[in-house]
């Protein structure tokens, strides 16, 4: 599964680390009252790297946890998932608004290998300094460069250049 391989979600080892992975969620979402220092102490304790002064306001929803790298200073607004089958990384300084949605996830294209069970994963990599709207999509295998924009709402299909603006459905540079 780390390696961008099919693999089956049902495997004992990865069922044993989401449930593992949802017992530390329901503490995380349950801090909403508690300090920052708290929060981020446990983020710490559970993702794979996490910056100074990363934030994410609770409730936040992942697969796994241990896939997530944040930057320092990142922030996530309330509500925001990270499907972190493979590695999810976050680069220092980024913005990421209310309801935002990370796909590392991903599902064979072919109906036969879908019916047999199987999934994947494509890294998602977001840059430093990125801003990306509430509600914004990042689909899996997807790359955001430094400084980037990604408009409220908008539908993340494909790479998006350092510096670049996107918005819409699919994302497309502003004009």
């Amino acid at each position: 599964m780390l390696a961008g391989a099919l693999y089956r979600p049902g495997d004992a080892e990865i069922q044993a680390d989401q449930a593992a992975n949802k017992a530390w969620l329901a503490r995380y979402n349950g801090m909403l009252d508690r300090s920052m220092a708290d929060r981020h102490a446990l983020l710490v304790e559970h993702f794979g790297a996490v910056g100074e002064s990363a934030v994410i306001r609770p409730p936040f929803f992942c697969d796994f946890g241990y896939n997530i790298a944040l930057g320092a200073g990142v922030f996530l607004n309330f509500n925001c998932v990270i499907l972190d089958v493979v590695a999810v990384t976050i680069g220092d300084g980024t913005q990421i608004g209310p309801g935002v949605q990370i796909y590392a996830a991903d599902h064979p294209r072919d109906g036969e290998t879908r019916r047999a069970g199987l999934e994947f994963g494509r890294p998602v990599n977001i840059g430093k300094n990125v801003w990306i709207g509430g509600a914004a999509v990042i689909l899996p295998g997807v790359t955001v460069g430094d400084d980037a924009v990604i408009g409220a709402g908008s539908i993340v299909t494909r790479d998006v250049p350092a510096g670049a603006t996107v918005m819409g459905n699919p994302a497309r540079a502003s004009r």
